[in-house]
């Protein structure tokens, strides 16, 4: 049966867009007849344009997958199954994107090669269900990636509740300080210089710090920008030690999760070693790992030979291959790496607190001192 795509008002005078199934184009405007819809607009078949721009995030990717291997393992065909991801979803876009697959993989494309197309789906996705269509085991895959993906999502946002709270007092205590240096100092400065005598020093060092804000504040404010936007755009990273080793907790969290992913799902080793590699980005020691691992090393032996992994990941991985359950071990791996990037990001935010409590008070208390003591001195002087 064909799809139609409509444009309609409800009876409250809201435009709602969708797509309906229906034998015919007259058919299809009775069907919304009798939802209480006029139809401004029917058009049949082809899905809007997909439109390549921003991937979709984490969330909708986990939604995707749980929904399309909830409909694989209930036996509806791949197309099918597309077309009812499209009907169900509430958001025009990915709308138009699932109408976009059920209609590639119906006109005999690969899902991998559709979802490829698209530009909206990460790269990751597309090899995973490339490898479930290689070994027919794309219900299971999707079912094991949607999971890995709400994992991914739930981490990443412990991880910005964690840094809310210092950020937010980092931006209020330098917006604070900002605004007394550049709106209340400048008042007072020719009161100051009308005294006659020498000011105190903190006076002198205020009024220093807020003349070389005035002159070059916009243009370090613009430096910093292009910097920061020039460090995005070549994906530099640059971090403290502390940083460093908390993103190494999580990239190793994100990749071995993502490994015993693949595994589970069926997914040989070296093919699951070189997937995962692209969540990391020194991918080199992944690729590494899978050499030796064909060249006919064990699993914990090759990590060991690279020399990128702690003694602690290598024996944990080690016990779980000889026990014959290594994506259980891996699994061990990625929650432990996990708990230790978020007590190192909790630490981090127990400290910042009390921090950023002082440097917020030490910066306001200084000006604050500063505009006081001339004032002081000028009433000793008028007594």
């Amino acid at each position: 049966m064909p799809s139609y795509r409509y444009s309609a008002y409800d009876t409250a005078g809201k435009l709602r867009k969708g797509i309906i199934d229906a034998p015919s184009s007259t058919r299809a405007g009775e069907l919304l007849a009798d939802q209480n819809l006029v139809a401004v607009e029917i058009i049949e078949g082809a899905a809007e344009s997909v439109r390549k721009g921003k991937v979709f995030g984490l969330a909708y990717h986990s939604l995707f997958c749980k929904g399309l291997a909830s409909y694989l393992n209930r036996g509806v065909p791949l197309a099918e199954a597309l077309r009812f991801l499209s009907r169900h979803s509430s958001d025009r876009r990915v709308a138009a994107a699932c109408l976009h697959l059920h209609e590639s993989v119906q006109a005999g494309k690969r899902l991998s090669g559709a979802l490829e197309e698209t530009g909206l789906f990460r790269d990751d996705l597309v090899r995973i269900v490339d490898s479930g269509e290689r070994t027919s085991a794309l219900s299971g895959v999707l079912d094991q990636v949607a999971k890995q993906y709400a994992m991914e999502d739930k981490q990443r946002r412990k991880i910005r509740s964690a840094l809310t709270y210092p950020v937010a007092m980092t931006v209020i205590g330098v917006g604070v300080v900002v605004f007394l240096l550049t709106y209340v100092v400048p008042k007072l400065t020719e009161l100051f210089t009308d005294m006659g005598h020498q000011l105190p020093l903190p006076t002198r060092m205020l009024l220093a710090i807020t003349g070389f804000l005035r002159s070059w504040g916009i243009p370090l404010l613009l430096a910093l920008l292009l910097l920061f936007f020039y460090v995005r755009r070549r994906k530099k990273k640059f971090a403290l030690p502390f940083f460093r080793r908390v993103r190494e907790n999580i990239t190793l969290s994100l990749v071995m999760s993502h490994l015993g992913t693949l595994l589970s799902a069926g997914i040989p080793l070296v093919q699951a070693l070189n997937m995962a590699a692209s969540m990391d980005s020194n991918s080199a020691r992944w690729q590494e790992t899978a050499r030796l691992v064909k060249e006919g090393f064990r699993f914990d032996r090759a990590l060991e030979k690279q020399g990128a992994f702690s003694e602690e990941v290598i024996y944990i991985l080690r016990i779980g291959e000889m026990g014959g359950d290594l994506p259980g071990a891996i699994k061990q791996v990625s929650e432990m790496n996990w708990e230790e990037a978020l007590e190192s990001m909790e630490r981090l935010s127990t400290l910042a607190e009390p921090i950023l409590v002082l440097f917020l008070g030490f910066s306001v208390g200084f000006v604050v001192l500063a505009i006081l003591l001339p004032i002081f001195e000028l009433s000793s002087l008028a007594g």
